[in-house]
């Protein structure tokens, strides 16, 4: 007797985003049948048979996204490594990559011109590949938000998992900057010095833990 599974499981089953087998379906790559509400269900036999994750390499426009928060980190050559290991993944992965984007900006900054760029890549194109270093280099805050609209879009993110050395430095840097913008709406124009006495605190607890 033949086993059907829902598109919830075959999706996880092959390494995609529901939307992904969304598009699939219109493109009757992998087509499913319906139950008489209209729910999609897959054989079993169907999705095992289907390489999904080989043909998902194929089919899916892959992007790479890398950011540094400060010039003097993209100076010291820290963006171009990232790069490089992303592209480097990319490579033993089969991966066709069909754009780079990058941001030399705070992972607090919604407004980054490379995320802005990439996000109106992934509606563009549907079918998105995201490949990033790991998942404070997209957003600090905010991550599942983006995560959910690139999969909204029919696309997913694979984050690498590798740590930056310079990632205690960089999370200081982040509350500094959220330490100094709180600190001014309060203080008006005696938040400068706040922030100064604030982030001093910050740099030496964080730095000693």
């Amino acid at each position: 007797m033949e086993n059907y599974i829902s598109i919830g499981k075959a999706a996880k089953y092959l390494g995609v985003s529901i939307n992904t087998l969304r598009v699939w379906e219109k493109k009757k790559i992998l087509v499913p049948e319906r139950t008489p509400t209209g729910h999609r269900r897959y054989k079993m036999s169907q999705v095992e048979s289907f390489e999904g994750k080989k043909y998902s390499r194929i089919q899916n426009t892959v992007f790479l996204y890398a950011r540094v928060s400060t010039q003097k980190q993209a100076d010291a050559g820290n963006l171009d490594r990232q790069i490089g290991r992303l592209t480097e993944y990319a490579s033993n992965n089969k991966y066709a990559i069909q754009a780079v984007f990058r941001d030399i900006a705070s992972g607090l900054n919604e407004n980054r011109k490379g995320l802005q760029k990439l996000l109106k890549a992934v509606k563009e194109t549907n079918n998105a590949l995201v490949i990033i270093e790991y998942k404070d280099r997209l957003a600090r805050f905010g991550y599942a938000y983006l995560e959910k609209y690139i999969s909204d879009f029919g696309g997913h993110i694979v984050v690498i998992e590798k740590k930056d050395v310079d990632e205690q430095q960089e999370l200081v840097e982040d509350l500094i900057a959220v330490t100094t913008s709180f600190s001014a709406r309060i203080y008006e124009k005696r938040g400068g010095r706040v922030a100064k006495k604030l982030s001093k605190v910050i740099e030496s607890e964080v730095m000693e833990a």
